[in-house]
């Protein structure tokens, strides 16, 4: 969702940086960068270390009520989409896909995206806060795939972080990275664009023949 399909990062860009000068300091670049595509507990974990906040029970819980307070009046306007995202989702529609999105945004607040996105596009929706662990883990896109009763072997992933390929991976699916904030690693098995613009079905074919060419090369090295 965020940077995905929605530019919201830059909501919880602001979000972030307000609660780090709550606690007198402020956000570096590469710290910022570390925090995107991470769950929330992740997130705050990496930003207490990250500016040397002491990890009190107390202080990670008003971090977190503040955080999701002020992103919620930030998302309560307008959410600008990523280019080619709203085409993409009537693409995958029209063809009958089954479709879901996959957040680690937790559910309150991504309540708000949908209303932007619009329900009618998605069969399900999986957030952060409901399952056990977030991306950089597969659960996730495991409880996504289950719920649309597919394997998710026969799913193409698309993300835009270093986080969410990973979990969409681990996961077993297919991936289209398409970068928003930050860049992502060039791994195998990966298959990247500049944007949703132009998106087809046979693009989505591509990222599953790419997968599979990569798991066929390893198991044959395997074998040698």
């Amino acid at each position: 969702m965020d940077g995905t399909l929605l530019d919201s990062e830059k909501l919880w860009d602001i979000g972030v940086r307000e609660l780090a000068r709550r606690h007198g300091h402020e956000m570096t670049q590469d710290l910022r960068h570390a925090l995107i595509g991470a769950s929330g507990p992740d997130a705050l974990r990496i930003m207490f270390d990250g500016l040397g906040i002491e990890h009190t029970a107390a202080a990670v819980r008003a971090a977190g009520e503040f955080l999701e307070r002020r992103v919620t009046e930030l998302m309560t306007g307008p959410i600008p989409w990523r280019p080619g995202a709203k085409d993409a989702l009537a693409l995958v529609r029209t063809a009958g896909l089954a479709t879901a999105l996959v957040t680690n945004t937790k559910r309150s607040l991504t309540e708000f995206g949908l209303d932007t996105l619009g329900r009618d596009f998605f069969d399900e929706s999986v957030c952060g806060d409901e399952v056990a662990n977030g991306k950089p883990e597969p659960d996730v896109y495991l409880r996504a795939a289950g719920l649309l009763g597919v394997d998710p072997r026969n799913c193409v992933a698309i993300e835009d972080s270093p986080t969410g390929a990973r979990a969409a991976q681990a996961a077993g699916c297919a991936v289209i990275v398409i970068p928003c904030e930050i860049p992502v690693p060039q791994l195998p098995g990966r298959v990247f664009r500049d944007s949703l613009v132009g998106l087809t079905l046979g693009d989505l074919h591509d990222a599953l023949r790419v997968r599979d060419a990569m798991a066929a090369s390893a198991e044959s090295g395997h074998r040698r």
